[in-house]
């Protein structure tokens, strides 16, 4: 099976170096621990990974893999315990506003109107109420939400309350979006049409993506590159680029070569996390 596993990364390509100015976040030798000595646990161990400017990244993987805490990282959330975390050749120390962070639970003020969530960051920022007032039109009307400036996050559907998620990151403009399962908890319906949404958005902004997910399909749908990790403690397994052009066909075989042999890469760990699950503490 790995040699299959091994012939499907090389149909798909294989990972070239980047050079120093195509990197964008690079990532050597992490490690992430958790607890006190005699408690600890090790959520990360010797990450390498490099993301070049518009790249999409998809990390993959079971619950406990370490995919969100890998993410969190790269936002300056909870830094690494060891090894190296730069953006653009300088080390993160912290969040800060070349780095937008999307998260699954929507994160909105409920006691603000859609225009003014998507706003808020800009005016904290202090920017003139005119470019405010066209930055958050100009949003909108590109997420479809222009009819709902006025509304409350409570009168949305959850599929309208991402996009207003999404927009409110766009306002401030970062060249680097990290998502957390944004799409998570949203139907299947709901879930393709915000993907294609993303997608549309990545190729018009020029962003580049760190996207968390568990589904396999949806990796492979949206990915320039996959990034499989390892159960406890997360490592990288395989860096997949998927080159299979956009729009993407998930009933196409070439598709479906590479969920197949993706699947066999996450169910071998999930496996382990099963086999775990009893009397382990999950971090993801």
């Amino acid at each position: 099976m790995l040699s299959s596993v091994n012939s499907a990364a090389h149909a798909v390509g294989n990972i070239n170096p980047a050079s120093d100015a195509d990197v964008h976040i690079h990532v050597k030798q992490v490690d992430k621990v958790f607890g006190k000595r005699g408690a600890e646990v090790v959520a990360l161990k010797g990450i390498d990974l490099d993301i070049r400017q518009g790249e999409f990244v998809c990390l993959l993987g079971p619950s406990g893999c370490g995919k969100s805490t890998l993410l969190n990282a790269m936002a300056g959330f909870s830094l690494p315990s060891a090894g190296k975390l730069e953006v653009d050749g300088k080390p993160v120390s912290g969040p800060g506003p070349d780095r937008g962070m999307v998260f699954q639970e929507y994160a909105l003020f409920p006691w603000m109107t859609v225009e003014r969530n998507v706003a808020f960051g800009l005016e904290i920022r202090g920017e003139p109420p005119a470019q405010i007032d066209g930055t958050v039109s100009m949003l909108l009307d590109l997420l479809g939400l222009k009819e709902f400036r006025k509304r409350f996050p409570k009168d949305l559907s959850g599929g309208m309350r991402q996009r207003v998620a999404i927009a409110r990151v766009l306002a401030l403009d970062p060249p680097i979006m990290l998502m957390d399962e944004p799409f998570g908890a949203l139907d299947a319906l709901t879930r393709r049409s915000l993907q294609d949404e993303l997608l549309r958005i990545w190729k018009q902004m020029n962003k580049t993506i760190v996207f968390v997910t568990h589904s396999i399909e949806e990796a492979v749908y949206l990915g320039s590159r996959v990034v499989v990790l390892t159960y406890r403690p997360g490592t990288i397994k395989q860096d997949l680029p998927i080159d299979l052009p956009y729009p993407r066909d998930s009933n196409a075989p070439e598709f479906n070569v590479i969920k197949k042999n993706l699947a066999t890469l996450v169910h071998a760990e999930h496996e382990r996390f099963a086999n775990d699950e009893r009397g382990g503490l999950t971090l993801d």
